[in-house]
């Protein structure tokens, strides 16, 4: 039980800084702008099926960690700055807040459940992947957040921040929208860029 305290304290006291490093001007911190008071959609678990995207075993609302809550993609995302994959969160970074935030209705506080349950019985969540390109591609995250700063995720992602439910905007396995993009950006268009 004092480990269970102590890590709520430390994962509370590093979310929060994380949260406060993203206000500032952090490169791949995505979401609307501080004026954008958009509330969130009323939804349920139950109501995924009539979204758009793959329903995943927790109802993770980016919409409202994301719009509402300001959390910077890399809080998250911690390895997209350095790693060419931008990584799933461990479970310990969602119970840095989880531990303590339980949820403002019935149907946030199932989902929230099911992460603590996860996290108690140490059996990840099996995420179904959004995003995916091909095998023979290449694509470094780290530079292209670099390179794009703060709309880095929404140029291929979509708005997120307004996305109850994950879903595909573009098509990113389509080589025409990397072409496009690179092109609009008058960067390297050399086959060996992405495929080696």
């Amino acid at each position: 039980m004092r480990k269970l305290a102590l890590l709520g304290t430390g994962s509370l006291l590093v979310a929060v800084l994380a949260i406060a490093a993203g206000q500032g001007t952090s490169v791949a911190s995505q979401g609307p702008s501080p004026t954008d008071t958009l509330p969130a959609w009323t939804l349920s678990a139950s109501d995924t099926a009539a979204l758009k995207g793959p329903r995943q075993p927790v109802f993770f609302r980016h919409d409202i960690h994301v719009g509402v809550n300001k959390t910077p993609c890399q809080y998250c995302h911690s390895s997209v700055g350095e790693s060419s994959e931008p990584g799933i969160p461990s479970m310990a970074t969602c119970m840095g807040c989880h531990l303590i935030i339980g949820g403002s209705d019935s149907s946030h506080q199932v989902e929230i459940a099911k992460v603590r349950e996860a996290f108690n019985t140490q059996k990840p969540i099996e995420w179904v992947r959004v995003h995916s390109v091909a095998r023979h591609v290449h694509f470094p995250h780290m530079r292209h957040v670099k390179v794009l700063g703060a709309n880095a995720c929404q140029t291929c992602h979509g708005d997120v921040a307004r996305m109850p439910q994950v879903f595909k905007v573009n098509n990113i396995n389509n080589m025409g929208f990397c072409i496009t993009c690179h092109n609009q950006r008058q960067v390297n268009r050399d086959c060996t860029v992405c495929h080696f």
